[in-house]
Parts: C-alpha cells; sequence; structure tokens
C-alpha cells in the first residue's frame, strides 16, 4: 500500500491509538476520526451512535462506523457524557472522510475528568505511531 503524503495531523488535537481525536472547546471536547482512520476504511456508508445521553468509561465504545466494507467501533478517548452527536452524519456520513477534522465530527463530550487529556498522543507522537 502506498504511504499517502498529504495527510492531515492538526496539531491543537489529542490522538487515540484507536484513531480518534479530541479538541476541547470551552466546557467540551469534539471527538471525530483521524484524517489516517478514514483513509484506511475507505468510504464511510454510515455512522451510529447509540450513547447520547450516557456517561461511558475511558475506552469504552460510543458508537460504530459503517465502511463499505467493514464496520469499526467507536472507543471514547475519555471518561465522559456523550451530550451531542453530529445529526449531519445521517444523511452525509462520508464528511467524515472529506472533513474528518471539521464538519465530520462525531460527538461532542462533557468531560469527567479533564486531566485525562494528558494520557493521550500529541500530534508527534500519533504521526509516529502511524508512520508519518
Amino acid at each position: 500500500m502506498q504511504k499517502r503524503t498529504d495527510m492531515n495531523f492538526p496539531a491543537e488535537l489529542k490522538y487515540t491509538q484507536e484513531h480518534e481525536w479530541i479538541k476541547v472547546e470551552g466546557d467540551l471536547a469534539v471527538v471525530g476520526i483521524t484524517d489516517f482512520a478514514q483513509s484506511e476504511l475507505g468510504d464511510i456508508v454510515f455512522v451510529e451512535v447509540e450513547s447520547l445521553g450516557k456517561n461511558i468509561a475511558k475506552d469504552g465504545v460510543f458508537g460504530t462506523v459503517e465502511a463499505v466494507k467493514t464496520v469499526s467501533d467507536l472507543f471514547i478517548p475519555v471518561g465522559a457524557e456523550v451530550v451531542e452527536f453530529n445529526t449531519a452524519l445521517n444523511n452525509s456520513p462520508e464528511l467524515i472522510n472529506t472533513d474528518p477534522y471539521g464538519e465530520g465530527w462525531i460527538v461532542k463530550l462533557k468531560l469527567n475528568d479533564v486531566a485525562d487529556l494528558g494520557q493521550l498522543m500529541d500530534v508527534t507522537t500519533y504521526q509516529s505511531f502511524v508512520g508519518h
């Protein structure tokens, strides 16, 4: 497989080994999957999040993303309550492919403990993790 050199790795985000990203915005945090993850999955056709309103422990499953050839679990990067789902993904799940760090965000969280963010990877560590 040829390595993509145009992959996007925003420096202001934190990353997980399961290829989710998280960005804190005030009292909430926004979560999605990385550009690397969406490129590995291929065309995303469906996103399901049944955890709205639930408090989930770090690394717990908060939903699934379905691509043409596979279904993958989505793991919560920090202990948090899922407070919002990006409903635009209901009709346009491909936003995760075209804009994984913008319009393709998946959920918003209310963090249980902001200190959990310190356990996540910064951009340099994540780039090394995925071989870029």
